[in-house]
This record gives structure tokens, C-alpha cells and sequence, in this order.
């Protein structure tokens, strides 16, 4: 049986929208079965922003992850991934950018941050902005986040391709071009 579960996480503006929406694309072209919850929090720019992903190739009766079974985090910034770890299953993997946005005066040392994330057995810290950046985009961090998270959800890293052509193709070729550059770019930093 396959099955996927998913938490995005971030902070609003940063693009977890995108990520779930070429997630889904890709679950639909694969003939998957998808649950998202609603996106929580305050999603104008600056406020936290989390969804819930369920993949399967059976039907998904609740669209939420129950605490400890969550397969990947996928976070663009790094303090909100500490939020969700209570949903992070024993065998999963988070995936995180390892630049800060901070939003509010108390916000915790990086340092400290990045030390909790390191407590977890199987995670990835990637500098998601400067990858982007040399990719041609520095808005397409979130890309570059999803593709080192790729090789942890269970579809072909082709129909993740095949999700931003489809996603972005509506903002032309160009656009295109650099998300895919920037998912690729990703990809090359997953240790799977």
C-alpha cells in the first residue's frame, strides 16, 4: 500500500501553497487518492502557515495526520518545522530551509534552532534561498525545498516536474524553466 503523509510548513509568502499545490497535481496524475486540510494560521505575509497532506492509493477518510505519524515535514523556515514535530513519525524525515524569516522581536537564536533540528535522526538543512538565488530565482526557494524533499514522497520525481510545468505554464515559459531549475537544484541536496 502507498501511503504519504505530509505537513508544509512556513511562514505566509514564502510559497507553501505552491508546494502543496504541485504535490497534489502530481498525487492526481499518479491517480492517488488526496486529503489537504485547510491552511491554518494567518497566511498574509509574515504569519505562521502549515497544511496537512494525505497521499494514497486508498481512499483517505481524514484529512488530518494524527500526531507521530506524519512520513516528511517540508518546511521553508526553519523555527516553524519545530512546530510540527510532534506529528513527525520515528522513521521520518524533515526537511527544512535553514534560513530564518523573522517575524516576530522574540525570535530564537538560529544556532539554538538548528541544534533542536539536528536532534532528529533523519533531517536536511539546505540554504533553500542561496540555492535558489544561483538557480536564477530567489523566489523559488520553496522549489528547492520541495525537490530535496522529493525523493521521500512516494511518486516519480518526473511527475513532480511534470506538476510545476502544469502549475506555472499559465505564467510562461520562463517561469517554467526557472521553478524547475530551482526543484532540480534541490533534488542534487536530498541524501536519498
Amino acid at each position: 500500500m502507498m501511503k504519504n503523509d505530509i505537513i508544509l510548513a512556513g511562514v505566509g509568502g514564502q510559497g507553501i501553497l505552491s508546494i502543496a499545490a504541485a504535490i497534489g497535481l502530481a498525487a492526481v496524475a499518479n491517480d492517488l487518492f488526496l486529503k489537504q486540510s485547510e491552511v491554518h494560521g494567518m497566511s498574509q505575509r509574515g504569519g505562521d502557515v502549515q497544511s496537512h497532506l494525505r497521499l494514497s492509493d486508498k481512499p483517505v477518510s481524514s484529512d488530518l495526520i494524527p500526531y507521530g505519524k506524519a512520513d516528511l515535514i517540508i518546511s521553508v523556515e526553519p523555527m516553524e518545522s519545530l512546530r510540527y514535530l510532534p506529528w513527525l513519525s520515528d522513521k521520518g524525515w524533515l526537511v527544512t530551509n535553514s534560513n530564518p524569516f523573522i517575524n516576530i522581536p522574540d525570535y530564537p537564536s538560529l544556532d539554538e534552532i538548528l541544534k533542536e533540528i539536528k536532534k532528529i535522526k533523519n533531517h536536511i538543512i539546505i540554504d533553500a534561498d542561496g540555492i535558489a538565488k544561483e538557480a536564477g530565482s530567489a523566489r523559488s526557494g520553496n522549489m528547492v525545498i520541495l525537490g530535496t524533499a522529493s525523493p521521500y514522497i512516494d511518486m516519480s520525481f518526473e511527475s513532480l516536474e511534470n506538476a510545476i510545468r502544469k502549475l506555472f505554464g499559465r505564467k510562461g515559459n520562463q517561469m517554467v524553466e526557472t521553478n524547475l531549475k530551482a526543484l532540480r537544484a534541490g533534488r542534487e541536496c536530498s541524501v536519498k
